[in-house]
């Protein structure tokens, strides 16, 4: 029956806040831990840098080491071509056989060939330098430096103090625990309680009409706050062992320390003897290029003179190329062992900053 109806129509409408006042301190562990993997990834970024570094260092010694070593193939050369000349000026006029003019020529020809190889040599070592600085195969510099080597001693207390402030690896690895220690940390706060406030306000609108009476609205405007405490009273055991595994990292950490410390002072050690062998070994060396240099010398004069024959100046020759390789291997191997020094002290990023 119509006219015994109710009609009733409520509509309901309400917007609320919530915040977390307090979380065992969650949310600022949880940035201290974002702000340590965001240092973590740049200190294992600058160890990439440091050893790119190194390598383009390396690299372009190398290149020095080819064109010096070319630079001595070709006097080398060039000697055994003078002796080849001259043998056949010497035969042409009668004073030399054919048994002389083809060693000597055999002797040229080989020199020869030793010098086309190390050209080679020199083009992969400058293909290989552009290779590490993404540079083009077939680009070309000009490499005016002189090939030498710093002798300047140091001193190993000075060297260990600056490895441990230093060196690049062993940052990363104390930012490692110290990240290790505030996931620890995040894990014990999962013991502490959650208080949280929340506040809002509720709108009630109501509109009714009884056995066709006039309609009766009504609005309703309710602002209410609350502040909630919460408490995980039994989680079964998940948090204590979430905490167990952050302290046994946290224990590793502290341990890959110790060994890494223990390995950089070791390679320390055998970086600093090297080098220091390596000033002695230059310093030889320098000594017996001098002594080929001049034994060379005098030797063409005596082979012309003849008081000695072809093979005795073949060798004194052979003594001399040996002696100025060796020489340039020398200053590279100083060079390698100082770049090391460096890398391994931090020396590369502290120079660039």
């Amino acid at each position: 029956n119509l006219n015994n109806s109710t009609l009733t129509n409520r509509v309901t409408a309400g917007v609320g806040l919530n915040w977390v006042l307090f979380d065992g301190f969650r949310v600022n562990l949880t940035k201290s831990k974002l702000e340590q993997l965001e240092e973590l990834t740049s200190g294992r970024l600058s160890v990439t840098i440091e050893n790119t570094i190194e390598d383009v260092i390396l690299a372009y010694y190398f290149v020095l080491l080819q064109q010096e070593r070319l630079a001595v193939l070709k006097t080398v050369m060039e000697l055994s071509s003078d002796r080849y000349q001259y043998e056949l000026k010497r035969k042409s006029l009668g004073g030399s056989v054919t048994y002389n003019v083809l060693q000597a020529q055999n002797l040229y020809l080989t020199d020869k060939a030793s010098f086309m190889n190390q050209e080679m040599v020199v083009r992969n070592a400058v293909r290989n330098l552009n290779f590490l600085m993404a540079e083009d195969p077939a680009k070309t510099w000009i490499f005016d430096e002189l090939f030498s080597a710093d002798t300047t001693k140091y001193v190993l207390g000075d060297l260990r103090s600056k490895m441990q402030a230093s060196n690049q690896t062993l940052k990363n690895q104390y930012t490692n625990l110290l990240l290790q220690q505030s996931e620890t940390s995040l894990r014990e706060s999962a013991y502490y309680p959650t208080l949280s406030m929340g506040t809002g306000m509720d709108y009630t609108n109501n509109w009714s009409r009884v056995n066709g009476s006039p309609n009766v609205t009504s609005n309703a405007l309710t602002p209410y706050g609350n502040l909630r405490l919460s408490f995980d009273i039994y989680s079964a055991g998940v948090r204590k062992r979430a905490v167990e595994v952050a302290q046994i990292n946290e224990e590793v950490a502290q341990v890959e320390i110790d060994q890494m410390e223990h390995a950089l002072t070791n390679e320390l050690f055998n970086l600093y003897d090297y080098h220091e062998v390596r000033i002695a070994l230059l310093h030889v060396a320098d000594e017996n290029l001098a002594a080929a240099r001049l034994n060379l010398t005098i030797s063409e004069e005596k082979y012309k003179s003849g008081v000695i024959n072809s093979f005795n100046y073949r060798d004194i020759q052979l003594i001399y190329l040996n002696a100025a390789l060796q020489r340039l291997q020398s200053i590279f191997n100083l060079v390698d062992s100082k770049t090391q020094l460096t890398r391994i002290t931090g020396g590369f990023l502290g120079e660039s900053q």
